[in-house]
């Protein structure tokens, strides 16, 4: 009887392993192609950026008449994009994260036939226009709904499904912003009610993410995303500051997440004419002040190279602040796809530089450099949108190599997640899930 029991127990462990194995294998599989299909967004993504960049220089400098064609490209980029959401996969509008949210607790369903095709091609349209959203939401949701697909390519069991698509979003946060460890973070830690947590889901997420890093950086190229000077670590007398730059971060962060509702309210509540008059309005103000500003639109990459390399004035970081806080609560609110992390990074650096040059003047012996305070305000702002200061602050540091900035980005983020949360502040994801539920009941 006992040898009976113990060969019962090995045959189990053999199984046990060989599932596990399967699940390491697909999960690097899932890797590869969430790099090569992020790599490849990206690379679309940076040469239509390149041309509009090209039409609006030309505009502004040919005269108001030539501003007809960007306009019209950039109305038509957003029609298009609006279309085929609505018509194909509405699933795929905004930035994609609460659907996956939903599928991991069983409550969404991942149509990766319908949304992998849509999310690409209408985020590039969107993207494209200047709206000011981010790649990584697409990205992600594509990662995450090629782990699905591979799940039912390979005809794993059902509930092999949560691991392989917490992979894919990994990868896909990984492949946006050639940061791994956040995207490995960010499935733990903004997905933990959601992810289902073993030694081998973990490493498979481990391995999606760092197999598509390796992609994205062997076909793009392996330079931090944002390339800005490298800091040391602030004297210890000034980590107070951090504390006041957190608690005003969260204040934002709580004003961005009513604000988005807000707007995504707005827009879905409106009639059909309305909603296309609005549309219009988006895309005509965004190329107009893009023609006019380029630092204005866009994911905010441009903007944050700019804020770093120049010493504007307070004035002007002001406007640029609230510039893009309006024209992104729009652009998200049009329910385009899109993401709102690139956004949120952009105006933490506007923010934390403003609050950099203020607490320079005040206080120059002990803040030798205004640009430690932008890493931490994109660090800041992160903590107190999606409630995930972790992923905030690994994400502020890979984008960056900032590595010796972790202390003032721990104060940081601490600061502004828990201030906000006493505020009642929910993470924007979790308050998107929950409308998109009730929205979903509703229709039914």
């Amino acid at each position: 009887m006992i040898r009976i029991k113990i060969r019962k127990n090995n045959q189990r462990f053999i199984v046990a392993e060989k599932k596990n194995f399967r699940l390491i294998f697909f999960a690097f599989v899932i890797g590869i192609i969430v790099g090569t299909a992020g790599s490849v967004f990206r690379l679309f993504l940076n040469n239509i950026n390149n041309f509009r960049n090209t039409l609006y220089a030309n505009a502004l400098h040919s005269g108001v008449i030539n501003w007809v064609f960007p306009i019209l490209l950039g109305i038509i980029g957003i029609t298009v994009s609006i279309f085929l959401v609505k018509k194909f996969a509405p699933e795929t509008s905004g930035s994609g994260v609460q659907e996956i949210e939903g599928a991991l607790d069983d409550i969404k369903p991942l149509r990766w036939k319908r949304v992998l095709p849509v999310k690409f091609i209408a985020s590039l349209f969107s993207l494209g226009s200047g709206l000011l959203l981010g790649r990584e939401g697409p990205t992600i949701q594509i990662g995450a709904n090629i782990g699905k697909m591979i799940e039912d390519v390979s005809k794993e069991p059902k509930n092999e499904t949560n691991p392989l698509v917490s992979a894919g979003a990994a990868a896909g946060l990984a492949s946006a912003f050639n940061a791994p460890l956040a995207g490995i973070i960010f499935v733990i830690e903004e997905m933990h009610g959601h992810f289902k947590y073993t030694f081998y889901s973990v490493a498979a997420i481990m391995i999606a993410s760092g197999t598509a890093d390796f992609i994205v950086r062997a076909l793009i190229g392996a330079d931090p995303v944002i390339k800005m000077t490298i800091f040391s670590s602030p004297d210890i007398s000034a980590l107070w500051l951090f504390i006041i730059l957190g608690i005003f971060l969260s204040l934002i962060g709580y004003l961005f997440n009513k604000l988005i509702i807000l707007s995504l309210n707005f827009f879905s509540r409106i009639s059909k004419t309305l909603f296309i008059i609005s549309v219009v309005f988006v895309g005509l103000s965004v190329t107009i002040v893009g023609i006019l500003n380029p630092d204005l639109i866009g994911g905010g990459y441009g903007t944050i190279r700019t804020v770093l390399d120049n010493s504007l004035t307070l004035k002007v970081l002001v406007v640029l602040f609230a510039g893009r806080l309006i024209l992104t609560i729009f652009s998200y609110g049009t329910g385009v796809p899109g993401g709102i992390f690139a956004p949120l990074l952009a105006l933490g650096v506007v923010f934390g530089m403003f609050f950099g040059n203020i607490s320079h003047y005040y206080f120059p012996g002990l803040i030798s450099q205004s640009g430690i305070f932008a890493v931490a305000g994109m660090a800041g702002i992160f903590a107190s949108t999606v409630r995930a200061p972790l992923t905030g602050l690994v994400l502020a540091v890979e984008m960056t190599s900032n590595y010796e900035m972790i202390l003032p980005l721990i104060i940081t983020t601490v600061t502004a997640s828990v201030i906000t949360a006493q505020l009642g502040n929910q993470p924007i994801y979790t308050t998107l899930l929950e409308r998109s539920l009730i929205k979903n009941k509703n229709i039914k």
